[in-house]
């Protein structure tokens, strides 16, 4: 980008920032809440805070094109997959003989290696997807209704990150049964659609406050979508 804007690194920051910590710090924990006729409903508490990164990737592609989410996806690629290996290396440090708590630690931050590949993997590739479905939708609908794109790439991208990383991660690792693996995709896929659906109106005042305070409305009508540029 040539252009210098004032917010850009504001929402880098903040993608980094709530992409490392769902990833971190929410699937320590199963949670279970009970509504009005749907009962229990149980669930990784990081789900509701994750699909807010691609809230983020929705307002970067719409404002500033795909090429600055681009750069921008790669940055938290680079920052999950250095907090995947800080938590794998201290959780790997002997502990001392008078600290008693290496269990609950390893518990809450001592994701396999298998789960942390299939979560960089996972991630990367949906929000490509997001992005990318975000931007062709634009140049189509020529700016017009705002929702339809951001639900549309974030039903997309939400597909592809979920469908990628349950398997990888768990299929015949034991954690439940893989017969039930096609339920929890899509319970899981369902609750990060609703979030950003959820969100759609959030959404929409950032997306008008950065188009005027940033003065920019990009348009990907030639833009290069190798996801491999920065």
């Amino acid at each position: 980008m040539k252009k210098q804007f004032r917010y850009y690194d504001l929402i880098m920051a903040a993608f980094a920032v709530v992409l490392v910590c769902s990833n971190l710090i929410g699937p320590g924990k199963i949670t279970e809440i009970h509504l009005p006729l749907l009962g229990a409903l149980t669930f990784g508490a990081g789900i509701m805070f994750f699909p807010i990164s691609f809230i983020f990737g929705d307002i970067l592609t719409e404002v500033y094109g795909y090429a600055a989410s681009r750069r921008v996806i790669w940055v938290g690629f680079a920052c999950l997959a250095f907090a995947s290996l800080m938590a794998w290396v201290i959780v790997a440090l002997p502990p001392a003989p008078a600290w008693h708590d290496q269990a609950a630690y390893q518990s809450v931050f001592g994701s396999t290696a298998r789960i942390a590949m299939a979560s960089l993997v996972s991630f990367v590739a949906g929000e490509f997807v997001n992005s990318f479905v975000l931007a062709k939708m634009k140049v189509l609908t020529q700016g017009r209704w705002l929702w339809s794109r951001t639900i549309g790439s974030t039903i997309f991208g939400e597909a592809v990150d979920t469908v990628l990383f349950f398997p990888l991660a768990f299929y015949g690792a034991g954690q439940f049964p893989d017969a039930m693996m096609p339920q929890i995709v899509l319970a899981q896929f369902t609750a990060k659609v609703l979030v950003e659906v959820a969100f759609t109106p959030v959404t929409y005042k950032l997306v008008s406050f950065l188009k005027r305070a940033e003065n920019v409305d990009y348009y990907d009508t030639y833009t290069d979508f190798s996801p491999f540029k920065l």
